[in-house]
């Protein structure tokens, strides 16, 4: 079973140290959240593991596998990345943003084959985008973009699929429809998924575990139930907050503590 390990990792810019000391493991088949104010480390330590952030300690690693010494095309058939904001070719259709994410396994002067276009496919179909896959980038709405992306990151092959704030710019209603398919892909594709997300209601629903960040340093991991305390959150976003079962799953609901 595929496990990501991310041990007692330091990593920031510049000289300037952003997370201290984190430790946390992703396995097969689930969703962990992470979760935290502006600031805390959220995307440095998405960065970290897919490598565009150099760390100044620790290790990460995959089924014990030292991620930090392979090469970035050997790290992108692993893990794959789906960002807060992508520019796309407008230009580009559907099938030809895909079929990018097969890059990792192309010959240096070589095109595509039947195994790039096959998995290409299957990637389209996993996030219903097949019927788009003629559509240009320019046509298609937030909520279609966003899932080409995911589409793109699955045609890697990915074992691990990092999502960092993917649902930042949509709508509640396309918010909502990526994260299904999210939970979706792990828990019946066997993705271990890591998403930095800012909606703590929607990472009760949604994710399997919940890793909260604050100050460059975990606080908590664990259920939602576990880490979507009020003492938790009050204390990481320095803000009273109420925490409430929620009427239909009894999954924690956040709520503000007053109005300013």
């Amino acid at each position: 079973m595929t496990t990501l390990s991310i041990s007692t990792l330091s990593a920031g810019y510049h000289g300037r140290l952003v997370l201290r000391g984190v430790s946390l493991d992703v396995r097969a088949g689930e969703v962990v959240a992470l979760v935290g104010p502006n600031g805390a480390g959220k995307s440095t330590l998405v960065r970290a593991v897919s490598g565009i952030v150099p760390i100044g300690g620790g290790s990460i690693r995959l089924d014990g596998m030292d991620l930090l010494r392979l090469r970035s095309a050997e790290r992108a058939r692993l893990i794959a990345v789906v960002p807060q904001a992508v520019h796309l070719p407008e230009a580009f259709s559907v099938a030809e943003i895909v079929m990018m994410g097969r890059t990792p396994y192309l010959p240096l002067w070589g095109g595509e084959g039947k195994r790039d276009c096959a998995a290409a496919w299957e990637a389209m179909r996993r996030t219903a985008v097949e019927a788009l896959a003629e559509r240009r980038v320019d046509e298609l709405s937030g909520g279609e973009r966003q899932r080409a992306v995911i589409a793109r990151a699955l045609a890697q092959e990915p074992r691990v699929l990092l999502l960092d704030e993917a649902t930042a710019h949509l709508d509640l209603k396309h918010q909502v429809a990526v994260l299904e398919l999210v939970q979706s892909l792990a828990h019946a594709h066997g993705l271990a998924v890591l998403a930095t997300l800012h909606d703590l209601n929607h990472a009760a629903l949604y994710a399997d575990r919940v890793a909260l960040l604050a100050g460059g340093e975990l606080r908590a991991v664990g259920a939602p139930a576990d880490v979507l305390t009020a003492t938790h959150l009050s204390a990481a976003y320095d803000l009273p907050v109420s925490v409430i079962p929620h009427p239909t799953y009894g999954t924690p609901l956040v709520l503000p503590d007053g109005r300013g």
